[in-house]
């Protein structure tokens, strides 16, 4: 996530046009016909029928989200977990006036297994005006959204590989952001030069605050078909490769993105008075793919500037990880009123272009390093998370190491070692998680910081030549992936350890109960007898913690081996001086750190 950022941290992440432009199947509902709903309107006539003075009213605060709108990744039960949805058009129009959207969209849903009925994730506080099974339009009664759950009646049952279209209309007012892209929703701002600026950050709450989905990590879209209508002025940067704009000449223009297998989050909305900064970057894997940033006209020379940086980061993932996974489409930034988020090939950008005195910018190679750790390599479950974030922030100093040197690379994992937290696993093996925003776990800080000294931990023990051939495998499920041949994969923490053995041969349970389910760190137990030193690790783990360590005596550097978790070193001499893991490889307790917590 994009909610990674520094500073918040600290303070507290086949071209298959249809030219007619239907929403539906049969062209009863074209784009051009998705105008701004009269809402406000609505609510002005209303007030002035009961006599209540509008202008208090409307400064009340917005409702608060559903219970089960405000979580994501809830468990998939029910027909959500048997409906699969290889294609989606969505088209969406954005009121910047009155705040609100109105929106229509087709599903192709194929059943899993035979579906009695269909549902969707979306927030309650939108009125849902039609819904259509096919050509059969639905009564109110056949459908019902209390709680943010759309039920969906079928008449008849969708039997196992049947498929039908779905097409839902919705309008309203969306939840408001409070604390983007921590606290998620839309994002309604202004430029300097006062034009609206719009974007939205949803990560931690889902996809259905403003649209019909399953909302869910494991559930990826096949094909998605956005069309985004704004007024006239204002450009929506999406996901995937622009496929055509259309000025409808009544103040509004389309514009009609299309993307492969995004993830549901990944989805987003990001308007503005842009302007576009590109390249194209010529990969080392022989494809070209082009770097597109919409910024506004006051960053002009930043974004530029970031750009140039972005081929770097290219060179660097592709050498390190492997081909970019969305080069048919692009590599795109916007520019948002918020911080950032890893929207798939159109990430967040709101560092304002600052520079950073170890040179580079910090949270767009973390967005961007989402494109392989989060849209191509998805965690099946928030339960590992960190796959996404510890990963992603691991790839900071690594690309400081590659970009800059072996000291930049050593203060950066400096800098994260001081913000680790050990108070809950990594990893819950009940799947049950505190809340990401919550500061007494610090679990939303250690899937970033935890996870990343993890990785550095593990590439001690396994060494480069195992680990990064296990990252590609992990992140593309091939040793050898290839453009044009890239699929996004679901991975659990298991399944790391599952390629890390078969690579090494060797068990590595110990490793992973004692780093991802347990909250306390190793610690390391050093007793001297004269020219003996006797070395022993405990953990919370009930297996014997087989980490090895590295000793240097006179400028000699050994590796021990602690099989069972415990070695007797000979000094040679009682007089020699000796240092523990001289070069801070091994993730542990220490006292100076972890006491000040």
């Amino acid at each position: 996530m994009k909610k990674t950022a520094r500073t918040a941290i600290q303070a507290a992440k086949a071209d298959r046009k249809d030219p007619s432009g239907a929403i539906d199947g049969a062209g009863q509902t074209d784009v051009m016909t998705l105008r701004f709903p009269a809402l406000s309107r609505l609510i002005v006539l209303l007030l002035i029928c009961v006599g209540v003075p509008s202008k208090a009213v409307l400064a009340q605060s917005p409702p608060p989200l559903a219970q089960r709108t405000a979580q994501t990744d809830l468990p998939l039960d029910g027909p959500r977990a048997d409906m699969l949805l290889p294609e989606v058009r969505l088209a969406i129009a954005v009121d910047p006036e009155n705040r609100s959207i109105s929106g229509e969209a087709r599903y192709l849903v194929e059943a899993r297994e035979t579906l009695e009925s269909l549902a969707f994730d979306l927030d309650p506080r939108f009125r849902i005006s039609s819904i259509r099974i096919g050509q059969r339009t639905l009564e109110n009664s056949e459908w019902a959204n209390p709680d943010g759950l759309l039920g969906i009646a079928l008449d008849t049952p969708l039997a196992e590989g049947a498929s039908t279209h779905v097409f839902i209309a919705w309008e309203g007012a969306p939840h408001i952001a409070l604390n983007p892209p921590w606290e998620g929703g839309f994002v309604w701002e202004r430029t300097p030069s006062g034009e609206p600026w719009i974007a939205t950050a949803v990560q931690g709450e889902g996809c259905d605050l403003f649209w019909p989905c399953i909302d869910h990590s494991s559930s990826r879209i096949g094909v998605i078909d956005t069309l985004v209508t704004v007024p006239d002025g204002l450009i929506a940067a999406g996901n995937g490769a622009l496929i055509e704009t259309r000025d409808h000449g009544d103040g509004t223009i389309t514009f009609h993105w299309r993307a492969r297998d995004p993830s549901n989050y990944g989805v987003s909305l990001q308007i503005g008075p842009y302007q576009m900064a590109s390249r194209d970057y010529h990969s080392r894997f022989g494809n070209i793919i082009p770097i597109r940033f919409w910024h506004l006209p006051e960053s002009k020379d930043g974004a530029h500037r970031l750009v140039a940086e972005m081929a770097t980061y290219l060179d660097f993932f592709e050498a390190r990880i492997g081909p970019y996974p969305f080069a048919d489409e692009k590599a795109g930034v916007a520019e948002t009123p918020h911080l950032g988020m890893e929207h798939q090939t159109i990430n967040a950008y709101g560092n304002r272009f600052r520079r950073d005195p170890l040179g580079y910018d910090w949270l767009l190679q973390h967005e961007f390093a989402h494109e392989w750790f989060a849209n191509q390599l998805t965690n099946a479950t928030i339960s590992h998370m960190w796959l996404h974030e510890g990963i992603g922030q691991w790839m900071q100093p690594l690309y400081l190491e590659w970009a800059r040197g072996r000291m930049l690379h050593d203060a950066e994992m400096w800098r994260i070692r001081q913000r680790l937290h050990n108070r809950v696993p990594l990893v819950s093996r009940d799947g049950t998680l505190p809340d990401y925003n919550d500061q007494d776990s610090g679990w939303g800080t250690d899937i970033y910081y935890k996870g990343a000294w993890v990785m550095h931990s593990l590439r001690f023990l396994v060494g480069d030549d195992v680990l990064f051939p296990a990252l590609t495998r992990l992140t593309y499920g091939t040793n050898n992936p290839q453009p044009g041949e890239i699929a996004p994969v679901l991975r659990t923490t298991d399944d790391f350890r599952a390629i890390l053995e078969d690579m090494t041969g060797d068990d590595l349970a110990w490793f992973f109960d004692a780093y991802f389910y347990r909250a306390a760190l190793p610690r390391l137990i050093a007793k001297r007898e004269g020219r003996w030193l006797d070395l022993r690790w405990e953990t919370p783990s009930d297996h014997d913690f087989a980490m090895p360590l590295e000793l240097q005596t006179d400028g000699e550097l050994r590796r021990i081996a602690m099989p069972d978790g415990s070695a007797r070193v000979d000094l040679g001499d009682a007089d020699t001086h000796f240092l523990i893991d001289p070069h801070n490889r091994i993730l542990r307790y220490d006292e100076a750190i972890d006491e000040t917590d």
